[in-house]
């Protein structure tokens, strides 16, 4: 079987009321070199029978993978082995996408010169919101060659942006299989990634970013649900990023004490926060941080958010 140039994947859990603005946004793409793989986390509202008669119809190359819930990360996982693409492209099941996405995102790989290629990860550019109105920041120039940390804390551009990534390089870096919760946040990717990596960016809005569902993920009033999670994707960012201290010291200090927050809510202790911390530099970005980590954890047990994970 021929492999196609892009893998868009899109997880999803119980999303069949929004999942079509994914198919309508991919039945309109003008590259038309792409497949769809949706991998189903387990849900339990008529998804398959939805995505069935999308095949059915034969409008877009459909590959519909089913699993049993077990959480975001296990699902990014899968997708690793299961795509075929050259690029890999993550659409989420509540957004859209312009028909000319896959098309500049080509376009915009090809304009970096051929040997240079292999020290880019992929090329990214902006969101926008169901009003047309862009989500976050732009990109000083266009187009902008740098890693996602510099982008985070020389350029500080922030906010939502989408691209696509070489599957070679995602396949390098993928989820711990073995940590409770069900949510790591990407940033422990891309933290990794920019270790090695560049990245192309360009001032093109191309993902429509809807603010009308709530997330699966985000906003959970139980901290300590995903607290291994996120502890993990906070070490990463004090072992790679920690260098980046005298650009964005307030940023990385914020990062240092979310690490000491998420450590103690996952049962790890002083000693176990040092110890995964082999970098001088880190371990004293993390002696810095101490109090800052401290205090979100008093301002946790305060608003009663840790009883309630106890009752969760």
């Amino acid at each position: 079987m021929t492999s196609p140039l892009f893998t868009v994947f899109t997880p999803t859990y119980n999303r069949a009321h929004t999942l079509h603005r994914c198919h309508e946004s991919l039945k309109a793409q003008t590259l038309r070199d792409f497949e769809w793989l949706i991998v189903d986390d387990g849900s339990t509202d008529g998804t398959a029978d939805l995505v069935a008669g999308w095949q059915a119809e034969g409008r877009v190359s459909i590959r519909y993978e089913q699993r049993s819930h077990l959480g975001a990360h296990h699902v990014h996982n899968f997708c690793l082995e299961a795509a075929r693409g050259r690029f890999w492209v993550k659409l989420d099941s509540d957004d859209a996408c312009k028909p000319e996405a896959l098309g500049r995102m080509w376009h915009v790989w090809q304009s970096i010169p051929e040997n240079e290629r292999e020290g880019f990860a992929g090329v990214t550019g902006l969101c926008e919101d169901q009003d047309g109105r862009l989500v976050g920041g732009r990109f000083p120039l266009d187009p902008l060659d740098c890693t996602s940390a510099e982008l985070q804390y020389i350029h500080r551009v922030e906010g939502e942006k989408w691209g696509c990534l070489r599957l070679d390089v995602l396949r390098q870096f993928p989820y711990p299989d073995n940590v409770p919760g069900d949510f790591i946040p990407e940033s422990f990717i891309w933290s990794q990634v920019a270790r090695r990596y560049k990245t192309r960016h360009f001032n093109d809005m191309l993902r429509i970013y809807w603010m009308d569902a709530p997330s699966l993920v985000h906003g959970m009033r139980n901290p300590c649900r995903n607290a291994a999670g996120h502890r993990l994707m906070f070490q990463k960012i004090l072992e790679f990023e920690s260098g980046y201290m005298c650009d964005a010291p307030l940023m990385l200090l914020r990062g240092a004490g979310q690490y000491v927050r998420f450590s103690f809510l996952s049962g790890k202790g002083p000693l176990s926060q040092v110890r995964d911390l082999p970098a001088v530099r880190a371990r004293a970005l993390w002696l810095a941080g101490l109090p800052i980590g401290l205090a979100l954890l008093a301002r946790d047990w305060l608003s009663g958010s840790l009883g309630m994970s106890q009752r969760a």
